[in-house]
């Protein structure tokens, strides 16, 4: 499973990135395949341990913000593995040809 997150604090200064770095730090720290760009950070695991690991995210933010707001989108694929790596993959030899 994909999961691609964002995570933003409400009710905090116009610089919200000291509050997204938390967020990212938990992620970062799961051990679980990431990436994060300039609007999402992706995720690769199970079901449980993703969740759990947005969760944590969420948690973190809203430990220093008054409010949270979470966009989740899921690619709930079983038996794809690396999928982080091979659906890019997959565009980029397109692109290619």
């Amino acid at each position: 499973m994909i999961v691609a997150f964002s995570v933003t604090p409400l009710g905090v200064s116009e610089d919200v990135g000291e509050y997204v770095a938390d967020a990212v730090r938990v992620v970062r720290e799961s051990g679980l395949p990431n990436r994060t760009d300039a609007m999402f950070t992706s995720l690769e695991g199970e079901w449980d341990e993703v969740m759990d690991v947005v969760r944590r995210a969420v948690a973190a933010v809203e430990a220093r913000a008054p409010r949270v707001s979470l966009i989740l989108k899921a690619d709930i694929r079983p038996g794809v593995t690396d999928g982080l790596t091979s659906k890019v993959s997959t565009v980029e030899r397109h692109l290619s040809a």
